[in-house]
């Protein structure tokens, strides 16, 4: 096995909202695409009819994440079922009887569960979730407000708690929340994390911008 292949940090651009996004990131080598379903708050929602027609359109082998709020199993895998994305990531907490009941209904389908990293329970909250998911996302949302932040949010939280999160951690973690071409360096030198996540750190006027996309994929890859 190319041991190269499994140190690289593996690249998810989120809130694609059009083909020309879609095309941009594939062919600067994003190896996953985020698509924002209905949210509280955060950037680039699209909601499913959006998502549906553009989760097609992504050509293997990049993933496909399907960014969901629900809390509800049913609703969870209904959701799946009209986008086709083969990834769910979950913002809001989940309880591990949904997780496998998800997984029971979509066999195939991966699930992402994302721990918002708002102080050291994070620690207690990604090593409970990881029981009943393929991989945890660590963002910078808060669930507390009177409005939930489930992401978007272009904050950066805490990555030592970040790193200890990944130190002791069985499955595979992505980083999110403010990272951009400026930081995402240190920040994977910090954390050592499976893969990152980012969205508002690659646009412009709100636009994917195609010169902070290589920049980010450059610093990535160094």
């Amino acid at each position: 096995m190319n041991t190269d292949t499994l140190k690289r940090t593996r690249i998810k651009i989120c809130c694609m909202s059009s083909v020309d996004e879609i095309r941009i990131a594939v062919r600067a080598g994003a190896d996953a695409l985020g698509f924002v379903g209905e949210m509280p708050s955060g950037a680039g929602i699209i909601g499913e009819e959006v998502a549906s027609q553009l989760i097609p359109i992504v050509p293997p082998p990049v993933a496909t994440f399907l960014l969901t709020c629900e809390t509800d199993a049913t609703r969870i895998v209904s959701q799946q079922r009209r986008c086709g994305a083969n990834t769910l990531q979950l913002v809001d907490r989940v309880s591990e009887e949904v997780r496998s009941l998800v997984c029971r209904q979509l066999p195939g389908i991966k699930i992402v569960q994302v721990v918002h990293v708002t102080g050291r329970e994070s620690v207690d909250e990604a090593l409970s979730a990881q029981e009943t998911a393929d991989a945890i996302l660590l963002d910078s949302g808060n669930q507390s407000g009177a409005i939930k932040e489930l992401g978007g949010t272009g904050r950066v939280h805490d990555w030592a708690i970040s790193a200890e999160i990944r130190e002791k951690l069985r499955v595979p973690i992505f980083l999110a929340g403010g990272l951009n071409p400026g930081n995402v360096r240190e920040a994977i030198d910090a954390v050592r994390p499976y893969g990152v996540d980012v969205c508002s750190g690659l646009r412009t006027e709100g636009k994917l911008d195609p010169a902070k996309v290589d920049a980010f994929i450059s610093a990535v890859n160094q």
